[in-house]
């Protein structure tokens, strides 16, 4: 994935719907680390993407990923 992300690693990312709501999950390919965000159905996917892959470099930074 480029952009966001880590710049070296994939991220495999989710978009179910639930309700009036959007569950993003985000796994990191290589460490299998995975975070979740919820937001409203009306929020641009752009904006859910990069808070979902905010979150995980979070964790993975919180864990000591590279």
């Amino acid at each position: 994935m480029s952009g966001q992300g880590r710049p070296d690693g994939e991220v495999y990312l989710e978009f179910l719907p639930v309700g009036r709501q959007v569950k993003v999950t985000a796994i990191d390919a290589a460490t299998g680390v995975e975070v979740s965000v919820m937001g409203p159905s009306s929020a641009a996917a752009a904006d859910l993407k990069a808070l979902a892959l905010r979150k995980l470099n979070r964790r993975l930074a919180d864990l000591g990923e590279p």
